[in-house]
């Protein structure tokens, strides 16, 4: 007997609503590593929600068994008294979704795989030619030694440069950790396939809270660049209302404030140096060490956890 091999991704055969579509773009973000503040999966949530009538018709599911490592990252589940339910398995998913002025987009989400990224890849550009896509747009974030007072950074990259829209904060070259999301757009790349990409710079300091700014600035940028309509009203209240939370929370905190002052003042040392074209940080200006705003921050965490929440200084 024959045996059939596994496939990675099954792709819906028949999808109307995509038929005579021209231009069709698809959205990419994956949970995990380029993740900070949650801000890809906020904005995946937020799409979905605005995007679509009963969370998007799913036009391609990802095989995860072939591609997460459960001992690594163990999906949830409830256990009720005496019996498990409710179990939360992963999901990687293709969705097609509408923006505002009812433009069709394909929104690929769910948990960065662990392994056979390679494969991944493979799958995903067999999604990408099923459905003629002509952009893919990648969105995620990373910590960055900032203050969140100031405009959100955005990195901007591409495997095509006419695709880039705006310049690069970064001089040089630089080696970091590689990512299935980045490998994807540099396989897409070597496929003739266009891909792009917006990575937010979120404060270090709120990389593990839903920090709603970021999510809402790589949208704009999304927008921009896949020529998408999308309602970020709410995405901009949740940013506005965890920003008045963090002001709270630094007013009855002088010694953590005092930290989030001097990134201030060595970002605003950086913009002007930029802006003259002189040295990046001004002469005999004292900043705090990594070790110092280290302890400052884990202070902060833990207050933000703390017996203070339930009095209204921490963040909700």
């Amino acid at each position: 007997m024959t045996s059939v091999p596994n496939r990675l991704v099954h792709i819906v055969d028949d999808v109307p609503e995509l038929e005579g579509v021209e231009d069709l773009r698809m959205v990419v973000a994956l949970d995990g590593f380029l993740d900070a503040g949650n801000a890809g999966a906020l904005a995946c949530r937020h799409l979905v929600e605005v995007g679509a009538t009963g969370g998007g018709l799913v036009v391609a599911t990802f095989d995860v068994d072939q591609l997460h490592d459960y001992r690594a990252r163990r999906p949830p589940m409830t256990f009720a008294r005496d019996h498990y339910t409710d179990y939360e398995a992963p999901r990687l998913v293709v969705r097609l979704l509408h923006d505002a002025g009812d433009t069709p987009y394909l929104l690929l989400h769910g948990p960065e795989p662990d392994t056979r990224w390679e494969a991944f890849c493979r799958a995903v550009h067999e999604v990408v030619e099923r459905f003629s896509v002509a952009l893919v747009v990648g969105i995620g974030a990373v910590p960055m030694a900032v203050p969140h007072t100031r405009p959100i950074a955005i990195t901007h990259h591409a495997n095509n440069p006419e695709l880039l829209t705006g310049t690069s904060p970064w001089r040089g070259e630089l080696r970091v950790p590689s990512s299935a999301q980045s490998l994807l757009e540099v396989r897409l790349g070597e496929w003739g396939q266009d891909a792009q990409g917006f990575v937010a710079h979120v404060p270090h300091y709120l990389a593990q809270l839903d920090f709603p700014r970021a999510s809402q600035s790589v949208l704009e940028q999304v927008e921009l660049a896949a020529r998408l309509t999308i309602d970020l009203t709410a995405l901009g209240e949740a940013a506005d209302e965890r920003e008045q939370e963090i002001a709270r929370y630094l007013a009855s905190n002088e010694e953590v404030a005092g930290v989030v002052a001097a990134l201030e003042q060595q970002y605003d040392t950086f913009a002007r140096a930029e802006a003259e074209g002189s040295s990046l940080l001004a002469e005999d200006e004292p900043l705090p060490t990594g070790e110092d705003l280290g302890r400052q921050f884990e202070q902060f965490l833990a207050g933000l956890e703390g017996p203070d929440e339930q009095q209204g200084g921490g963040l909700g």
